[in-house]
């Protein structure tokens, strides 16, 4: 008899954290998009290059002795690999000098550079290759595994975003994500709203290098640990007590 009422108590326990731990999931995404739908993305994708970004200046041509001296930051050893945009938003570039790289695409510079080797008369026919060597985005609060992405392809959506951080828990907030980007010095907040098809559109579903998402939690899941927090010692006490008054009526 006493264990099977230590039982009962033992899933009256379980029954009670499931309970306050649970809320209203309100987890699918994109409610209105139907199949009809026809979504075209806006705004553009490529990215400026900032200050303080570091980028790999790849370049190839048929003389690989100076190409070499080119390509050598990124492969150097005794310092940080790679391009620096300064703070004055350029990088110095062996022979041709600063660049004012801050405010241009990829492929932009990629252009520049490769026109001012052929008009140095430097190279002939020279290939250049801009890349981002620290393109990240921080993805915080209601997911699984919160924390710092790498992006190695340089693009990354809001949803790959959260997928990589291994989706959003129950106790997300979906309707309110706030997004914030530093440009410039300038941060700029957004609220998205995932229930929305809207989102596919927006030029927020592309997120830029060094993106923080944060997804709050419901007020449900506060609420909910908060009263948790409050009765859980005196169910706690109210059962213990129960189980001694059981034994003692059964000895």
């Amino acid at each position: 008899m006493l264990k099977t009422s230590c039982t009962y108590a033992f899933l009256l326990i379980i029954i009670l954290l499931t309970a306050s731990c649970a809320n209203s999931k309100k987890v699918v995404y994109f409610n209105n998009l139907t199949d009809s739908m026809v979504v075209s993305q806006t705004g553009s994708l490529e990215p400026v290059i900032q200050r303080n970004d570091v980028l790999s200046i790849y370049v190839t041509s048929m003389d690989e002795t100076v190409t070499q001296m080119f390509n050598a930051p990124n492969l150097s050893a005794s310092q940080a690999a790679g391009y620096l945009v300064d703070q004055d938003s350029t990088i110095q570039f062996p022979i041709i000098g600063k660049i004012k790289a801050a405010g241009m695409t990829k492929k932009a510079l990629a252009d520049y550079i490769r026109s001012q080797l052929i008009k140095k008369d430097l190279l002939k026919d020279p290939i250049v290759q801009v890349r981002y060597l620290n393109f990240k985005v921080v993805v915080l609060g209601e997911v699984a595994h919160p924390g710092v992405i790498n992006v190695t392809n340089e693009k990354i959506t809001l949803m790959e975003a959260i997928a990589s951080a291994g989706d959003l828990t129950p106790q997300a907030k979906r309707s309110n994500i706030l997004l914030v980007h530093e440009e410039d010095g300038t941060k700029t907040i957004k609220r998205l709203d995932l229930t929305k098809a809207e989102l596919l559109t927006s030029p927020s579903y592309y997120l830029k290098s060094n993106d923080v998402v944060y997804i709050e939690p419901t007020k449900t899941k506060m609420a909910g640990s908060s009263r948790f927090l409050q009765l859980f010692p005196i169910v706690l006490a109210t059962l213990t007590f129960g189980l001694l008054v059981i034994n003692q009526f059964e000895n």
